[in-house]
């Protein structure tokens, strides 16, 4: 089975990535495919939070620490990784991804973009939950703890 780990470089995606690796069997997974998109003509910077790095102006830099950084978590576990970015709407080149891969599972995070982005473009990860030709693992964010 291929699997499709979908980045936006927030910590929220590394922990999709790390819940996918906790429980699945990576017997029956041939292949993972960490993938990011780049918005043509985006104001907004690609997100890197999970590398580490500094942001150095270029946001094809960025989304490619990004998937570095996902897919050195599936470093030695077994399927092959393959690197991928693309360009476009977040949740149609997903979808596009897993069809192309001919996907037997996208794992995706929710809630890492803010209630600004869920208003402005909707939801990816429940447009791609709701368009993609196969299962959809959505990892929602751990719940705050109360004080």
């Amino acid at each position: 089975m291929h699997v499709i780990v979908a980045t936006d470089g927030s910590m929220q995606s590394l922990a999709a990535a790390k819940h996918l690796k906790s429980f699945a069997d990576p017997t029956k997974i041939t292949e993972v495919s960490v993938v990011a998109v780049l918005r043509p003509l985006a104001s907004v910077a690609f997100a890197d939070d999970v590398s580490g790095r500094e942001f150095d102006g270029s946001f094809r830099d960025a989304a490619q620490s990004a998937v570095d950084a996902i897919a050195a978590v599936f470093d030695g576990w077994g399927p092959k990784v393959n690197k991928r970015i693309r360009s476009g709407s977040a949740a149609n080149e997903i979808i596009k991804a897993a069809k192309q891969y001919d996907a037997g599972l996208v794992v995706v995070a929710a809630g890492g973009g803010g209630l600004s982005d869920a208003v402005l473009v909707g939801s990816t990860a429940q447009r791609v939950q709701h368009y993609a030709p196969c299962p959809v693992l959505v990892v929602r964010p751990a719940p705050r703890k109360k004080k």
